[in-house]
């Protein structure tokens, strides 16, 4: 029987292709891997991978055992998340909620899954704001909400979307004929802002104080909604970070949307409360991460806690 090691630095190293990334994903040294990989090999009798100083490839032999051990281990790993659901009890109600209408499609899918899993948990969809995002999972009215990273104060799942960040201008905007614009021009122009209650974090995020040069942005009027903010920059009030789904989700003919060719991705996923994880919030968590074909970490997804 092959040890669980080296189980799992075998199908590690086959997906990253690389000791490095590998010992760093499994928390072992390089050296480590490659000697679990070499007893493996005198196990097996042969090379399971091909080395150059550039690069790193299975064999014929090492690519047959990745295809042959993976259902295996998904198998077994689906086995004990039974078998842990049964004797934690993954039932009641579980409510579970969206922010921007582009992450319903994902979070319907999560359900779905989730659904499959545990019929015995009944799960209740909505939708929140940004007025009530927050007050939501304080109060406990919603259990697990798929929205953007960071959010202050509150433990956050693997990411499930990423998007291109672009900028919302009035189609009359001097940016609206540009094919895409650096984050600097923040400081050229007002920007309009998320309500109050939104998380510090967040805000630090989409609508800085300053520009990555130091730059000082100057702040718009503040919105209620997204579509309200929307309205404030078609009115020319000011211009408004946000992600590329906007496009498809929040099309208007008085609003462009241009590319910011050098911010970071916008990142979205599950959020809860981190005194709330219960089994129902880790089982969602991880039936939403294999829903979104994401990594999961053990009994479910690898979790942080992000404070503003």
């Amino acid at each position: 029987m092959l040890e669980r090691l080296e189980v799992e630095v075998f199908l590690a190293l086959a997906e990253e292709l690389h000791f490095g990334r590998t010992a760093e994903r499994l928390h072992l040294t390089t050296g480590r891997v490659s000697q679990v990989v070499k007893k493996l090999e005198r196990r097996i009798g042969g090379p399971l991978f091909e080395r150059t100083s550039r690069s790193v490839r299975l064999t014929a032999v090492g690519g047959q055992l990745a295809d042959d051990l993976v259902p295996v281990v998904e198998a077994m790993a689906a086995a004990l998340r039974r078998a842990e659901d049964a004797s934690r009890g993954v039932t009641g109600e579980l409510r579970v909620a969206f922010l921007g209408e582009w992450t319903a499609p994902v979070l319907l899918k999560a359900v779905a899954l989730f659904g499959e899993r545990h019929p015995d948990c009944r799960v209740d969809v909505r939708e929140v704001q940004l007025s009530n995002s927050r007050a939501s999972l304080v109060d406990g009215s919603v259990d697990v909400l798929i929205a953007s990273y960071p959010f202050d104060g509150m433990a956050n799942g693997p990411v499930l979307l990423t998007e291109q960040r672009v900028l919302a201008v009035a189609v009359g905007h001097p940016l609206a004929a540009e094919r895409s614009v650096s984050i600097e021009v923040l400081a050229d122009h007002p920007v309009v802002q998320y309500p109050a209650v939104t998380s510090a974090a967040f805000k630090r995020d989409r609508t800085p104080d300053h520009t990555p040069s130091g730059r000082p942005v100057t702040r718009g009027p503040s919105g209620g909604t997204f579509s309200e903010m929307l309205s404030l920059v078609a009115m020319g009030r000011g211009v408004l970070p946000v992600g590329e789904h906007s496009r498809r989700y929040y099309p208007r003919p008085d609003v462009a949307y241009v590319p910011i060719h050098d911010a970071p991705p916008i990142e979205r996923g599950p959020i809860w409360r981190e005194g709330n994880s219960t089994a129902r919030v880790l089982a969602f968590v991880r039936a939403a991460a294999d829903a979104a074909g994401v990594r999961a970490v053990g009994a479910a997804p690898s979790c942080v806690v992000a404070a503003g």
